[in-house]
């Protein structure tokens, strides 16, 4: 299944064999063809390094560990990206519910999707549920 082509102009803009080229097969999977880690694979779902989550396609920084939380939902999760235009949000209808899909908003890659109202205990009650995959952790330099 291919991704559904936005209008939106990212500033990273590849064809799809310099992906192919650039990610693994398991990486251009998810990140090119909006596809799914297998849950408790991930290589990010318990970790607690504290650092940057950037994006494993063009290196745009998403996420921050201060807003990763344990969902236990077999993924890493985020109550909020690092900044409001650092992700967007995509409609995703496919597998007969409604979802939200999360892109890098500098190259279209697939993240994972984001979801509200589950009642989990953080500031903003929303999970975005992000493939491991789909990111770089890079960790903050130590203070020493």
């Amino acid at each position: 299944m291919s991704m559904d082509q936005t209008d939106r102009t990212y500033a990273v803009s590849k064809t799809d064999e310099e992906w192919r080229a650039e990610l693994s097969p398991a990486e251009y999977q998810v990140l090119r063809q909006a596809g799914t880690e297998r849950p408790y694979v991930g290589e990010y779902t318990d970790t607690k390094t504290e650092g940057v989550y950037a994006c494993r396609a063009c290196g745009a920084e998403l996420f921050t560990s201060e807003t990763k939380f344990d969902s236990h939902c077999g993924w890493p999760s985020f109550y909020s990206p690092l900044a409001g235009d650092s992700v967007e949000y995509i409609e995703d209808v496919s597998m007969g519910m409604k979802r939200v899909e999360v892109r890098c908003a500098t190259c279209g890659s697939h993240l994972g999707h984001v979801f509200e109202g589950e009642g989990y205990g953080t500031p903003t009650d929303q999970r975005f549920c992000i493939n491991s995959i789909s990111m770089t952790l890079r960790p903050q330099a130590d203070a020493g």
